[in-house]
């Protein structure tokens, strides 16, 4: 298929779905940390412990998917991954709150050279995460997510976000290693999602932009040589 070819359109998709797993995402990984954590400090627990502790709810938002969905694809498989490599870099080395921290750091870090070196892979991982967020889950929507790869630009724009979002990761995680080392403990609880899901936040809107910016100038270019094709003719 040329690549001039326009790109299909999705298939439809349950808007209040959508919603509900943002909401859940954002309440299980930003806000219930940060209210456990709090909430375990205040009740006498050690800042280590509570910090700790205050990572189970990430595992709850990774299990609620594979529980709505029924079945494990890459986004989860990477997720769960991360999460054990955490669970394990939390309870090697010292044992201090801000040594987990650093350590937490360190783990974004390694996520953002996950996606730099699947730019040697057939599919950069940020195709599958593109495939996580932008379906509903479904074999159609998988199939024309799937679809896709066959457009040279589609490819091209799958592997610039992986590149762009590795990046970034290294970036934020080095900010949060000197921030770990700079402010108290209490301030880095709440720094800490803010940075990892604000960097995300500014990720997904850079994301979204880019890709409605591609989805227009694939089209533009598509009737540029349906236009030339029919002069021809």
């Amino acid at each position: 298929m040329s690549a001039t070819t326009a790109q299909p359109g999705p298939p439809a998709r349950s808007g209040a779905a959508t919603a509900i797993g943002w909401v859940l995402t954002i309440g299980l990984n930003v806000v219930a940390p940060i209210l456990t954590y709090n909430a375990l400090v205040d009740h006498g627990w050690s800042e280590f412990g509570a910090l700790l502790l205050s990572g189970a709810w990430p595992v709850l938002d990774t299990l609620v998917h594979l529980v709505w969905h029924r079945k494990l694809d890459e986004f989860a498989i990477v997720t769960i991954f991360f999460l054990v490599l955490t669970a394990v870099v939390s309870l090697v080395g010292a044992h201090s709150t801000r040594a987990l921290l650093v350590k937490d750091s360190a783990v974004t870090g390694l996520f953002g050279v996950l996606c730099l070196v699947t730019l040697l892979a057939p599919r950069p991982l940020m195709f599958y995460f593109g495939r996580r967020f932008s379906t509903d889950g479904t074999p159609e929507s998988h199939a024309w997510w799937n679809g896709l790869w066959q457009f040279e630009g589609f490819r091209g724009v799958m592997r610039t976000m992986t590149i762009v979002w590795g990046t970034a990761y290294l970036i934020e995680a080095a900010a949060r290693v000197v921030l770990s080392y700079v402010l108290t403990v209490d301030a880095m609880v709440v720094v800490n999602p803010i940075l990892i899901y604000g960097t995300l936040g500014l990720l997904v809107l850079w994301t979204v932009r880019t890709a409605k910016r591609s989805r227009a100038e694939g089209a533009a270019r598509a009737a540029a040589a349906a236009a030339e094709a029919a002069a021809g003719a």
